[in-house]
């Protein structure tokens, strides 16, 4: 839905494809009367061509494509892991497929830090051979290199984007697979537990949603990209200890913290080197930890 705003603010005409499983209409209340927006209810994995046919006759040809659909959580792939393939290769498949036989002139993929597997340094270039841990992370990987064949094959212009650890407004705190932040802020604010998976000195890069949105957007419209896999994350790493204690201090919070075994498939240290995407996309993430978690806890109190 940021990714929507964003370019509708740009100038744009967009259609959202999407079957609503995880995500809510609710997030687009406020663009749903926009007369260049248009939302179609399908599952990608189904197939395109039928869920488009109608914006292809009224809008015309389909200049870009922002795929973003996607099963999310690394736990659910590994005890779904069929589940994930169909969601997130299969669905890959079709928005290629639709996009060689349309001509679409450029494919954006929301791939994942998770790619990466649990790596012996403490910040990741693209340049390091993945060795995914999770179905989720395998059939990531799949998509990129299956964007790369109809690149190559077929001169479809692709550019996959893997992101680090996505946080802000419109995180569904209440799904079983929600985001650690959206979780321990819904939790601090209740004074429930806060419950850290292993000792929490693993790090993460937590980038911002807006920021995510932006850099999307520049990949599809601008000429910058190469192809190539893609860092999108703020370069600054955080542990999980600091971080539940930032949220703690922000919502005024005493909720006790409970630490458990780690979670299989779970990497240890997670956080982006970013020169590519700035070099080639002239991105850079502009919203600090403390900023985007002070907005995300206010949309949140806002939501209830």
């Amino acid at each position: 839905s940021h990714t929507v705003e964003c370019l509708l603010e740009m100038g744009c005409r967009v259609v959202v494809l999407d079957n609503f499983h995880t995500g809510h209409r609710k997030n687009l209340a406020g663009v749903k009367d926009h007369p260049s927006l248009w939302v179609v209810e399908a599952n990608v994995a189904d197939g395109l061509w039928p869920a488009l046919m109608d914006v292809e006759r009224d809008w015309g040809q389909v200049y870009g494509m922002i795929h973003l659909a996607a099963q999310t959580s690394v736990v659910y792939s590994m005890v779904n892991p069929l589940d994930d393939i169909r969601n997130n290769y299969v669905s890959t498949a079709q928005v290629l497929e639709y996009a060689r036989s349309r001509g679409v002139k450029k494919v954006v993929f929301s791939s994942s830090a998770a790619v990466y597997g649990d790596v012996q340094v403490e910040k990741v270039s693209e340049a390091i051979v993945p060795k995914p841990l999770s179905p989720y992370g395998i059939h990531k990987l799949s998509s990129e290199q299956l964007m790369y064949c109809y690149r190559e094959a077929h001169g479809v212009a692709t550019q996959p984007l893997r992101f680090f650890n996505v946080y802000g407004p419109r995180q569904d705190p209440g799904s079983p697979y929600a985001g650690v932040i959206s979780l321990f802020v819904k939790r601090a604010t209740q004074g429930q537990p806060l419950t850290i998976f292993g000792d929490g000195e693993q790090t993460r890069d937590f980038i911002y949603v807006k920021d995510v949105a932006s850099a999307v957007a520049q990949a599809c419209l601008s000429s910058g990209g190469q192809g190539e896999p893609m860092n999108i994350g703020t370069g600054r790493a955080i542990t999980v200890n600091q971080l539940v204690e930032t949220i703690r201090s922000l919502c005024h919070s005493t909720s006790e913290i409970q630490h458990l075994e780690p979670r299989s498939g779970e990497i240890r240290h997670s956080c982006a080197i970013v020169e590519r995407a700035e070099q080639q996309l002239g991105f850079v993430a502009k919203t600090s930890v403390k900023d985007g978690l002070r907005d995300t806890i206010d949309w949140m109190r806002e939501d209830g």
